[in-house]
This record gives C-alpha cells, sequence and structure tokens, in this order.
C-alpha cells in the first residue's frame, strides 16, 4: 500500500467540509505567500490533477484591463505544483525546472486553471515529469497555456 502525500491526505480530510476548501487554500498560500497574490481557490485536487480558480479584479489586472501574464503564471505554477505535491510519491521530492507559456486570448473574465499529469508507471530515481497546464477564462476559451518541468529525484536517505 503507497503512502497518500500529506497535501492531498489535507485536501481530502478538508474540502468537504464547511469553508474546507477555502482554509486549504489559506494555508497553501501561507506556505507560499507570492500565491496570495490572485487570491486562488483550490476547487479540486487529487492523485494526477488540479484545478483553481482566480477572480479577475483590479489588482491582477495589466495596463488594458485584462488578467496579466505573470499572474497567470502564478496561477499555472499554483496548479502544477499543487497536482504534482499529489502526483509524486513520497519516497520523492519535487521542484519546478522550467515553464514554458503561451498567451492565446485576451484574458477578460475570472479564470479557470487546470493541470492533468500524466504520472510514470515507474517512478525513477531522478526524472522530469511534465505538468501541462490550461488556463481558461469564463466561457470555457483557453486564453493561456503552460508546459512546466519538475524536475524529481529521490529523497536522500536521513
Amino acid at each position: 500500500m503507497t503512502k497518500t502525500p500529506a497535501t492531498l491526505a489535507l485536501w481530502q480530510r478538508l474540502s468537504s467540509k464547511p469553508g474546507g476548501r477555502w482554509l486549504f487554500t489559506q494555508g497553501v498560500c501561507r506556505r507560499a505567500p507570492y500565491f496570495s497574490t490572485i487570491r486562488p481557490r483550490v476547487q479540486a485536487l487529487d492523485t494526477g490533477r488540479c484545478v483553481v480558480s482566480s477572480r479577475k479584479r483590479r489588482s491582477v489586472e495589466n495596463h488594458i484591463g485584462t488578467f496579466h501574464a505573470i499572474a497567470m503564471c502564478n496561477m499555472a505554477e499554483l496548479a502544477g505544483g499543487l497536482a504534482a505535491e499529489a502526483t509524486v510519491p513520497v519516497s520523492h521530492r519535487w521542484i519546478p525546472q522550467g515553464m514554458e507559456v503561451d498567451y492565446l486570448a485576451k484574458a477578460e473574465t475570472d479564470l479557470t486553471t487546470t493541470c492533468v499529469i500524466d504520472p510514470p508507471s515507474q517512478w525513477e530515481d531522478r526524472q522530469t515529469l511534465l505538468t501541462p497546464v490550461d488556463v481558461r477564462d469564463a466561457e470555457g476559451n483557453v486564453v493561456f497555456r503552460a508546459r512546466i518541468r519538475m524536475y524529481v529525484s529521490k529523497k536522500p536517505s536521513r
């Protein structure tokens, strides 16, 4: 039996309770304060999948009144990181290695970010895990796409 990653176990405990998703998101933002700039809300988290939303408001807008590119990068990194955290076995660790992004359309509404990972059947001592992320507007159009490479390695023995 494999052990559930702590972040995923916490989500499973909190997400179905009143205010649990909000509390979980606040905890994530406390550990990584830069995510709080987009005021995210984790909507779903499971092995290989994470969904995060963010409302469009003045503090995430650029000079033309659309969702700022770096705010969308933060959303992508949050969804990709949580998906990796929920997917990578507890015997391993991960860190972002690089991110490629495509700005596909103006982001003029609230956004929903989805990362779906296809985990390997066998975890190596060292490998790169691709975490593809789509950011969609309120109409469901993909406005931003990211491909985040996560470096995954076995945790050192203590």
